[in-house]
């Protein structure tokens, strides 16, 4: 999953400024407290969350939605 998703950001970032950090929750007690199974999830500066399984468009949007807010 975490390929695919990864996967979708180059293209969005053509056209949008998007910082991207990967972390690996099994190396966190509290993360896997937190997301247990809820994973692959894309955490927003704002602090909202957009979990898996989501597309180019969706993230795209997602993104849009922010940047007009």
């Amino acid at each position: 999953m975490c390929e695919q998703a990864a996967a979708l950001f180059p293209p969005i970032a053509e056209d949008f400024p998007v910082n991207v950090t990967a972390i690996e929750i099994g190396d966190d007690d509290a993360l896997v407290e937190r997301y247990g199974i809820r994973i692959l999830v894309i955490k927003f500066e704002d602090g909202e969350e957009l979990e898996w399984p989501f597309d180019e468009h969706t993230l795209r949007q997602y993104i849009i939605s922010k940047i007009n807010h």
